[in-house]
């Protein structure tokens, strides 16, 4: 069977090459905003060829050239992300072994920053002009859908409803009546006959000897088979597919973060971006905030509380002191006019400025940048009983910052339905974590900083 002539085998290329020019155009920014010129000294050139070099087996290794065309854009955006910050470990790692004191720190700071912005533009930009292009017709893949059922009545809807995925519908081939009526013949012809690309095959309603005999078939003719069963419908509870031995099973609830390629990308990202807040903020405002805090009242720096951490372990947090020393045993919340919150507590809760020393508990590994706030343990205990898979949020690393914080809830939780909400978006961050999603946390938080939240006292 001849294929029709594609133009998608020539994406890896544009891809590699697209990015490569947005690499060297985003150099050459920083040396005319660094040097105020477009002319390369020459030892910067070799430090040219060397991010190229770099970004080029990044690139193969993360396998940014696979495009699956039903993929969403935060997924691609978020494959692309973790991409760039394997590539800047691997660059600062060798920065600070070989230590090159001829090359700026500003220019390369300048390098990835606008390689970032222009990385994520263009593929942006190439999602959606190419589900426009599918949508008009082109670049499509014929498909057959074998079998019948629910799933496969939503299947079909779901090809003719999303017409930028680039899926054809050419037919369908099923029999209510007798299963054992499906013919493989049939089944042979129409695909030979209407050049099918991809046949879906409708596990509960084909027998397992038809299912291989199609498989068969389809590796013979340069055909493509995707097996469709009931636990489509069980998406929503995050399933995977594991091996034991060589018995395939489906695995129910897993998150993102139970990979160790997601864990190390999500630590690498938390230890460079507090290296840079230890570098810009922390280094001349811990001094400032130090001297504030003991001439306006007595006691340590630091407040310092056990809270639960990723497996509900055990961790001391850390936090500039924003109230009088007092001797209550018990963990009460901060209230809005709280008696014990000092002047300068008061600015820094509002500021959320009192949370930074928790960079300290993310470079010790107890916390992260993004993750659900930790919460006293006396108040873990209170709200574990009443709330459904409250413990969910612990299955990650809390963090400085979490969704339930961007998007407002924060202070004093005075209704059950308070916590509620925060432990539902906490629970939903678990199992959709990516780091693009992290970006957005962080800026939404910056952004709720700037315009000041009522509940934050």
């Amino acid at each position: 069977m001849q294929r029709q002539h594609r133009y998608s085998r020539y994406f890896p290329i544009l891809f590699l090459f697209a990015d490569l020019f947005g690499l060297n155009f985003s150099f050459y920014v920083a040396n005319y905003l660094r040097f105020n010129s477009l002319s390369l000294p020459d030892n910067y050139i070799i430090l040219q060829i060397f991010l190229n070099v770099i970004w080029l087996l990044v690139f193969l290794g993360s396998r940014l050239q696979e495009i699956n065309r039903s993929s969403k854009l935060l997924d691609h955006l978020n494959k692309v992300l973790t991409a760039l910050v394997i590539n800047l470990s691997i660059v600062f790692a060798l920065w600070f072994a070989i230590q090159p004191v001829e090359y700026s720190r500003k220019f390369l700071f300048i390098t990835y920053l606008t390689f970032t912005l222009s990385i994520l533009t263009w593929r942006s930009i190439w999602h959606y002009a190419i589900r426009y292009y599918r949508a008009l017709g082109f670049n499509l893949r014929n498909v057959l859908i074998v079998g019948s059922g629910e799933v496969a009545n939503d299947l079909k809807l779901q090809f003719e409803n999303t017409p930028q995925l680039g899926y054809k519908l050419a037919g369908t081939i099923n029999n209510d009546k007798d299963e054992s009526m499906y013919s493989l013949k049939d089944i042979e012809n129409y695909s030979l006959k209407n050049n099918i690309d991809i046949i879906f095959c409708h596990l509960p309603s084909l027998p397992n000897e038809r299912v291989r005999e199609i498989i068969n078939f389809a590796e013979n003719n340069l055909i493509k088979v995707n097996l469709v069963s009931q636990f489509s419908r069980l998406m929503s509870y995050n399933l995977s597919i594991d091996q034991v031995g060589s018995i395939p099973m489906i695995q129910v609830n897993t998150i993102p973060l139970d990979y160790s390629i997601n864990r190390f990308v999500k630590r690498l990202f938390d230890i460079i971006f507090s290296i840079v807040v230890f570098v810009v903020i922390l280094s001349w405002l811990v001094p400032i905030i130090t001297l504030l805090i003991k001439l306006e009242s007595k006691g340590p720096i630091f407040f310092k509380q056990m809270r639960h951490g990723r497996d509900n372990k055990e961790f001391k947090i850390y936090k500039f002191r924003t109230m009088v020393v007092h001797n209550d045993p018990d963990v009460k919340q901060a209230q809005k006019g709280d008696s014990r919150i000092t002047k300068l507590g008061s600015i820094l809760r509002i500021t959320s400025i009192d949370e930074l020393p928790q960079f300290i508990n993310v470079l010790r590994g107890d916390m992260s940048i993004v993750g659900p706030r930790p919460h006293a343990i006396q108040h873990n205990r209170e709200y574990q009983p009443q709330i459904d898979r409250f413990w969910q949020r612990h299955a990650v690393k809390p963090g400085i910052t979490g969704l339930a914080q961007a998007k407002g809830f924060r202070g004093e939780t005075i209704e059950l339905s308070d916590m509620s909400g925060r432990v539902k978006l906490d629970r939903f961050y678990v199992k959709n974590w990516s780091l693009i999603l992290d970006f957005k946390i962080i800026i939404l938080t910056i952004l709720s900083i700037l315009r000041g939240n009522e509940n934050a006292y």
